[in-house]
C-alpha cells in the first residue's frame, strides 16, 4: 500500500476491512439483510411479519407445484431430464460429516432445487447450483429460508454465477481487465493461451466454491459479493487475482490453453483471507489508473 497515493490507500485499506467476514453466531441472522430477505432498517416485529409472509409465499409456491406438476411432465420437454440431473447431482454430494452425522436433506433439497428451477424464470437448473443451496441449507434451519436466501443471492450478485446470464459478460470483462492490467500475460492468453480464459466459466458458474478449504471460506467471500464492497462484480477481481497466481509459470513453461486451465483447476484449498486481500489490491491498483469506460461502467 505504500506505492499508492493516500485516498487509495485508504480505500484499500476500507475494501480489505470486508475480508473480516461475519462471526458464525451472527452469519444466518445477518445474511437476511445482506441478501435483502430483511430491509436494514426493519423493527423486530416487521422482520416478525415479513419471515411469515414468506413461509406463507413458500408453502403457496409449493402447492402450486404439485397441482401442476404432471402437466410439466406432460409438456415440459426439459422438466424431466432437469428433475434428473438435479437428483444425480444431489446423490453425488457428501451428506455426513467425517463422524457420521447427518449434515443434509437430500430429499427437502431436491425439492427446494426443483421449486427454484420451476419459479426462476431467468435462472434455470444448472450443474453446482445443488452444492451453493446446500450451502444455504446448512446455514438456515426452514426450507423457505433455504429457498428465498438463495433467490435473493442470485438477484443481488446480478446472477453473475448464471451460465446464460452473467457469466459470459464476467469472462469478457476478465479478459479486458488483463489486457488492461498486464498486456505481457494478455499478449499469451491470446496466442498459446487461446481459449484459456474462456474455459474458467466454473469459476463463476460454482461461486469459486471448490477453490476454497472450508465452507466458512466460502461464506466469507460470498458475503463480500454481497456486500458489493469495494465494487461492484467483484468476482472478476477474484478470478484475476486467481489467474496471477499462476501467471509466473504459464509465462516460464509456456504453457498453452490445456495446461492453463489445468494449472487453474489446481488452485484448491485457498484461504478467503488472502484471496480477497489480494483482489481488493488489484481494485486498488485499478482506480489509480485511466480506466477504459467499460471498465468503469463493470465496476465503479
Amino acid at each position: 500500500m505504500t506505492t499508492l497515493s493516500p485516498e487509495n490507500s485508504l480505500s484499500a485499506r476500507q475494501s480489505a476491512s470486508f475480508i473480516l467476514g461475519l462471526h458464525p453466531f451472527v452469519r444466518t441472522e445477518a445474511w437476511k439483510f445482506l441478501t435483502g430477505y430483511f430491509s436494514w432498517q426493519s423493527s423486530q416485529d416487521e422482520r416478525l411479519t415479513v419471515d411469515s409472509t414468506r413461509r406463507k409465499n413458500y408453502k403457496a409456491l409449493c402447492e402450486m407445484y404439485e397441482k401442476i406438476q404432471p402437466l410439466l411432465e406432460n409438456l415440459h420437454r426439459n422438466f424431466i431430464e432437469t428433475r434428473n440431473n438435479i437428483t444425480h447431482d444431489i446423490q453425488k454430494l457428501y451428506d455426513k460429516d467425517p463422524l457420521g452425522n447427518v449434515l443434509i436433506d437430500k430429499k427437502r433439497l431436491e425439492k427446494i432445487l426443483l421449486l427454484s428451477y420451476v419459479c426462476n424464470t431467468q435462472a434455470e437448473y444448472q450443474q453446482g447450483f445443488h452444492e451453493m443451496v446446500m450451502l444455504f441449507q446448512l446455514m438456515v434451519e426452514h426450507d423457505h429460508e433455504t429457498f428465498w436466501l438463495f433467490q435473493f443471492f442470485l438477484q443481488k450478485t446480478e446472477h453473475s454465477c448464471v451460465l446464460n446470464i452473467g457469466v459470459g459478460k464476467n469472462l469478457d470483462m476478465l479478459s479486458t481487465l488483463i489486457t488492461f492490467l498486464d498486456p505481457v500475460f494478455a499478449e499469451h492468453l491470446k496466442g498459446k493461451g487461446a481459449g484459456a480464459v474462456q474455459s474458467l466459466f466454473p469459476w463463476f458458474c460454482l461461486c469459486f466454491q471448490p477453490a476454497f478449504k472450508s465452507f466458512d471460506d466460502v461464506w466469507r467471500l460470498w458475503e463480500v459479493l454481497l456486500s458489493g464492497k469495494p465494487c461492484r462484480n467483484f468476482q472478476v477481481l477474484v478470478a484475476y487475482s486467481m489467474l496471477q497466481m499462476v501467471r509466473e509459470q504459464v509465462l516460464q513453461e509456456s504453457m498453452g490453453g490445456d495446461d492453463i486451465l489445468l494449472a487453474c483447476n489446481n488452485l484448491i484449498d485457498l484461504d478467503a483471507d488472502e484471496l480477497i486481500s489480494a483482489a481488493c489490491m488489484v481494485y486498488a491498483e485499478l482506480i489509480q489508473k485511466d480506466v477504459p469506460q467499460i471498465l468503469k461502467d463493470f465496476f465503479l
